[in-house]
């Protein structure tokens, strides 16, 4: 199933399939390790929705929800 980052509830992962977003936040994103084929877990998400904590190669990372819709995963 293809959705969005900030569509995966907590537990659950996926593979990176796709990041749309503008030049200088997909370059950042890459930096970080988020691109495509990279296996990505939900750790938590913030009471109110915003940051999500996401796991990708071995370590945690905290998106904003705005930026985690661009990144397209395909959920396992």
């Amino acid at each position: 199933m293809i959705m969005g980052l900030d569509q995966l509830a907590p537990g659950r992962s996926g593979r990176v399939v796709r990041v749309t977003a503008a030049e200088a936040v997909r370059r950042r994103l890459a930096e970080m390790g988020v691109i495509r084929g990279t296996h990505v877990r939900v750790e938590r998400v913030a009471p109110f929705g915003d940051p999500m904590e996401i796991r990708v190669r071995g370590y945690r990372l905290s998106l904003r929800m705005d930026e985690a819709r661009m990144v397209t995963v395909e959920a396992r």
